[in-house]
């Protein structure tokens, strides 16, 4: 295995002492601006990175970020939003030269090992925090660790529902957080399939601890008691996201004595199950159920028929939460941010409900 260059190699390609090539490469004083530019080609010519313990003992920043999940490992392989709002998370990172550190766990538990592990060995200087909570503990952690954060969808501040759920407070006060309204968005969804003359929806939800599962959940029943709606039959089903538990729920509410006229699924994949449930059973999508995803993709667009769904820019989430969290580190207060509000795109999976039905 190749020996990793070090400072001593540095200065002897470039002719100059090691105390400047510390100087130059720590941005300090103490050497011209040619000698620093000759210094960096040859480092970089090199392969020469800095060493990340060294850092930590100097008090220096380490140069990372990290994101951590804790999600079933059977749902990320095929949920588009997370690949998504990571690119919009790199892509801001990059251009800032800021490293993401990744870390998939099987528990919350296990997320705050590992925070309490990455602080300790100074491996990152602050974390993107994904999953909030209805009863979370992350945010009291990081605050005790003081190690700085931003929750992503971690506010309780959707309008319409009351509710403060997953609001990312701390014993160190409130975290940043970039949040997406839940809230409105089940609204105009319920508004949809309401004005197309359905009263018995379902809502098969996804992980029922998340503060944005709770928030749609509550925004839908309040949707539905404004609207007159019977709390029967306008209702939530959890579920984990994955397809095998989206098709298990389309299964049992479809064979209800009074099914759903209308579905509203809490991801594209479960939406897609969903459908290939619909054709198994010869029930015709929209004619005799109409068909509604969470956050738009291209299985949304490619299915038959193609699927109604909540259109948002995912990347663009994550690029906001990506710039608050590097606003964090330059100094900037907690605050929250709003992402983009999602939008209802109709598709040829909702129609009026038939009358027999």
């Amino acid at each position: 295995m190749a020996r990793r260059p070090t400072i001593k190699d540095i200065a002897r390609r470039a002719g100059v002492s090691e105390s400047a090539v510390s100087f130059a490469l720590n941005d300090r004083p103490g050497v011209s601006q040619d000698t620093r530019a000759r210094i960096r080609r040859v480092a970089e010519e090199l392969g020469w990175q800095p060493n990340s313990a060294a850092r930590a003992l100097s008090g220096e920043r380490s140069g990372a970020v990290g994101l951590v999940l804790a999600r079933p490992a059977q749902t990320l392989g095929v949920e588009s939003f997370f690949l998504q709002l990571v690119s919009g998370i790199q892509e801001v990172l990059a251009a800032d030269r800021v490293a993401l550190l990744f870390q998939v766990v099987d528990g919350i538990d296990a997320e705050c090992a590992v925070y309490r592990r990455w602080w300790a060995e100074r491996r990152v200087d602050g974390v993107l925090v994904v999953d909030a909570r209805t009863d979370d503990p992350r945010p009291e952690l990081l605050a005790l660790l003081g190690l700085p954060a931003v929750m992503i969808g971690g506010t309780g501040a959707d309008a319409g529902t009351g509710a403060d759920v997953g609001a990312g407070k701390g014993t160190g006060g409130e975290a940043s957080s970039v949040w997406a309204d839940d809230a409105r968005a089940m609204a105009q969804v319920v508004d949809h399939l309401h004005g197309l003359g359905h009263r018995r929806i379902t809502h098969i939800a996804g992980l029922p601890d998340l503060a944005h599962t709770a928030r749609r959940i509550a925004s839908l029943r309040a949707e539905a008691k404004a609207r007159g709606l019977d709390p029967e039959h306008v209702r939530s089903v959890v579920t984990d996201y994955s397809d095998t538990e989206g098709a298990a729920a389309t299964r049992r509410v479809l064979a209800e004595p009074e099914p759903p006229t209308a579905l509203v699924y809490d991801n594209d994949v479960m939406a897609v199950a969903g459908l290939a449930v619909a054709a198994e059973l010869g029930i015709a999508v929209p004619g005799r159920i109409s068909v509604v995803a969470w956050d738009d993709s291209a299985l949304c667009r490619v299915t038959h028929p193609r699927l109604t769904a909540l259109v948002r820019d995912t990347a663009g989430f994550g690029r906001l939460a990506a710039e608050e969290l590097l606003a964090v580190l330059a100094g900037s207060p907690p605050r929250a941010r709003e992402s983009e509000r999602p939008r209802l795109e109709p598709r040829e999976s909702t129609a009026p409900p038939a009358a027999a039905y």
